[in-house]
């Protein structure tokens, strides 16, 4: 097929054409298993009737009417996501980037308004993703995403992941915000760790700075809670949310408490598409199916069986070191003499009819639906030891 898109993407050697479940098959009829979530996007799997239903329901209502208005839809999705979440007000954008420039922006201009101009800096962490835009990948602290796009914004500070020490260092009465992942998601899956996201709460509150959770991969249900900070006990000032929050269909949001939102008055931000009826349907039926106990109780089971049959595959074939995670987000490490071809064997397990993913050049990354059942785990767990098997003979 003739490529029409920019060559920012490098597109596997299959056309996805149509999805069940965990299930998909391309134009030419091959069927996979899909533990890849589309990227942690697919929590309740493809095609779920329920979303249908909400998407048609609303399409046959009320697509766009911008941003003068608001719609039950919207208030709907953010009452629920606030009733159930530290937060007070939700603002809606149409993805996790777009998610974490409101925050950011945000923090920033809280701290204009309460502390003064010089209040700017933001602390990050090495290794972090936060999206693609220029604020974003900025703040990432990845320089093979935002070298080429220099010059970047100033005042950000990157500190190595779960150094405690280093956080506490490093925030200073110039410090605005502090944000993190709980868990590193793009790097290699890595779980914060409790201590670090205390001191993180600790110095944000020494200093009047605000604490900002980047959950745009961890949360709605991804590790078995709702969100990822309920694991720790530590509350955020604003959460950003995108991913799994439509289940596909393509909405953020940036979640955050009535001492805060204030900063964000009329004309100070804005998203033409975000919080559009459409989007906040989908999700607000989305919402519904993840918060329900037996979903997440099913991420917890499902997660634990899944980690335990990684590392026995690791164990049997030498490929892994260590299997590790949160729920239904986990990374299997590659043992020292297959660093660096993550790639390779993501590429050797499409052949063998399953999707997963990178987390870096090191870790293979799976991120699948919530409702991942039994047999299609089985089924996809056979297909990624044949997928072993075969990349280590080749």
């Amino acid at each position: 097929m003739q490529n029409y898109l920019t060559p920012n993407f490098s597109f596997a050697p299959v056309i996805p054409d149509r999805a069940a479940g965990s299930r998909v098959w391309d134009t030419e009829g091959r069927e996979y298993i899909d533990l890849a979530g589309g990227i942690a996007v697919n929590a309740l799997g493809h095609c779920h009737p329920a979303l249908i239903e909400a998407l048609h329901e609303q399409a046959a209502k009320l697509w766009h009417i911008s941003n003068i208005y608001t719609t039950e839809a919207a208030q709907q999705l953010a009452k629920k996501l606030t009733e159930h979440t530290f937060a007070d007000k939700v603002f809606f954008c149409n993805s996790g980037a777009e998610a974490n420039e409101a925050a950011l922006k945000l923090a920033r201009k809280y701290a204009r308004d309460h502390f003064g101009a010089e209040k700017n800096e933001i602390i990050a962490c090495v290794n972090a993703f936060h999206g693609r835009t220029l604020f974003t990948v900025s703040v990432g602290g990845q320089p093979k995403y935002s070298q080429d796009f220099a010059p970047l914004p100033p005042a950000i500070t990157h500190v190595p992941f779960n150094d405690a020490e280093a956080l506490a260092a490093a925030v200073s009465d110039k410090t605005c915000a502090v944000i993190i992942e709980p868990v590193q998601g793009e790097s290699g899956v890595l779980p914060a760790e409790a201590a670090f996201l205390q001191a993180a709460r600790q110095a944000c509150d020494k200093h009047n700075a605000l604490l900002i959770f980047d959950e745009v991969q961890t949360g709605m249900g991804r590790t078995g809670k709702l969100f990822a900070y309920e694991h720790y006990g530590v509350q955020p000032d604003i959460l950003t949310s995108a991913k799994a929050l439509g289940s596909g269909f393509p909405i953020g949001a940036m979640l955050t408490t009535d001492a805060v939102a204030p900063s964000f008055g009329p004309g100070t931000h804005g998203s033409t598409f975000g919080g559009n009826p459409l989007a906040c349907a989908v999700a607000g039926r989305a919402f519904d199916l993840i918060h329900d106990p037996k979903t997440l109780q099913h991420v917890e089971r499902s997660g634990e069986l899944l980690k335990t049959e990684l590392a026995a595959l690791g164990k049997e074939t030498g490929v892994f070191k260590d299997v590790r995670g949160v729920g239904l987000l986990i990374g299997c490490v590659l043992a020292d003499e297959y660093a660096g071809r993550a790639g390779e064997l993501t590429q050797e397990a499409l052949k063998h009819g399953l999707m997963i993913l990178v987390a870096g050049g090191n870790v293979v990354r799976l991120a699948p639906s919530l409702l991942l059942n039994d047999e299609d785990r089985q089924e996809g767990l056979a297909r990624l030891k044949a997928a072993v098997q075969a990349w280590l003979q080749a």
